[in-house]
């Protein structure tokens, strides 16, 4: 009995002790599975405090984005209600240009009317103007030349007077023998006597071209006033005054030679 209870004493024990090896072996087995899992639980702690750090950063950033978006939002619905209103006054505004563009266009279209109608009259006037300033002119113009013409005449009628006269004079008494006398007197020549007579004709020429470049002068004085411009009425009275004064002292001077003469 004691050999079979040692017997079956030793078969449990090696029954247990091979128990125990499988014991042992999943003990070592789980406990290096849960090493494993530690190290792994670990790793996931790590990232979960890492993902709740990401976490906390982006529900941060998204409560500000949050707030940029409601911000943006606002200013975007207040943009777009200005736009709208914006939108409303350019509609209106585009009316009113339309309308404005409207009225104006026919009241262009009257002014022009009546402007080429006031042009054409105008211009009528103009012409009408021009013709007359134009007739005004040659009548100054001839006015001018005819008394000029007319104090030439003068006096080239004043020299023939005078000349009458002196041929009158010299008819009543001269002679060869006055003559001589009048050289005599003179303690000259006969001869120059002559050439004294002759210088006296010669300075009655100059005399007379000098009048002559004087009148040329005074109507070119007159051309002059004619082609300035305006207020010149003051400057061509005087001028005209000038000659028609002249041209009197030259009358009084011819009559009172004709009386002599006659």
């Amino acid at each position: 009995m004691k050999r079979h209870l040692i017997e079956d004493l030793r078969s449990r024990l090696k029954a247990n002790q091979a128990n125990e090896k499988t014991s042992n072996e999943t003990l070592e087995s789980l406990e290096k599975k849960v090493k494993a899992l530690a190290e792994d639980c670990s790793k996931k702690k790590n990232s979960i405090d890492s993902l709740k750090q990401k976490l906390n950063t982006a529900t941060k950033e998204k409560s500000q984005y949050e707030q940029m978006y409601h911000k943006a939002k606002d200013e975007l619905d207040k943009k777009g209600l200005k736009l709208s209103n914006l939108e409303s006054k350019m509609v209106e505004t585009e009316r009113a240009m339309n309308e404005l563009e409207t009225t104006a266009s026919q009241q262009l279209n009257c002014l022009a009317k009546q402007s080429g109608q006031a042009l054409e009259t105008i211009q009528k006037k103009l012409e009408l103007t021009n013709d007359k300033v134009e007739e005004f002119m040659t009548f100054l113009k001839a006015l001018t030349r005819e008394l000029q013409h007319s104090v030439q005449e003068l006096r080239t009628k004043i020299k023939q007077a005078k000349k009458k006269e002196e041929v009158g004079v010299c008819k009543k008494g001269l002679s060869q023998e006055s003559v001589q006398l009048a050289a005599s007197i003179l303690n000259v020549s006969t001869r120059d006597l002559e050439e004294i007579l002759e210088v006296e004709e010669d300075e009655e020429t100059a005399t007379t071209k000098m009048e002559f470049e004087k009148d040329k002068e005074w109507l070119q004085y007159i051309q002059k006033l004619l082609e300035t411009q305006f207020p010149f009425a003051s400057y061509l009275m005087d001028a005209v005054l000038e000659k028609l004064n002249e041209k009197n002292k030259l009358v009084v001077e011819y009559s009172s030679l004709m009386k002599h003469t006659v």
